[in-house]
């Protein structure tokens, strides 16, 4: 018969392998922290700009319409175009807005530009110049 022969035993730990590894789970976190928390802020202040850039072409081309309807006119476009932006976003972002009498595929039309400024960095961190139009066919006032 043949013995076999049992592993042999580990040495016994010292505990500096232990020892050594302790904090390191807080280390990793602080790393991975200082990544990602910058990381998410960007990517929520993306979403923030995108929708109120879509915001505001949004009332614009609902301003534009009402503008280019037989019984109502430019003003009346303007009008709703900042009330729809002041009630969605802020008033701030409805001071500069115009009204342009336009050719839209050769028709007469309206069209309402919106020119505003949005923080890109936070509250008070530089902004972004955007300008969106809103386009309409006026109505034959048959």
């Amino acid at each position: 018969m043949s013995r076999r022969r049992r592993p042999a035993e580990p040495a016994e730990h010292t505990g500096h392998a232990e020892h050594a590894e302790r904090g390191s789970a807080l280390v990793d976190f602080t790393l991975v922290t200082l990544v990602l928390v910058p990381l998410v802020l960007g990517l929520l202040q993306v979403a923030l700009v995108l929708h109120v850039r879509a915001t505001l072409a949004a009332a614009a081309s609902e301003g534009a319409r009402l503008a280019a309807t037989a019984d109502r006119g430019p003003g009346d476009g303007v009008a709703r175009t900042r009330a729809q932006i002041a009630d969605a976003l802020a008033g701030r972002y409805a001071e500069d807005v115009e009204v342009h009498q336009v050719l839209v595929g050769g028709a007469p039309g309206v069209e309402i530009v919106v020119r505003a400024e949005v923080p890109a960095l936070g509250i008070a961190g530089p902004a972004v110049a955007m300008t969106v139009t809103g386009r309409a066919v006026e109505e034959d006032p048959r």
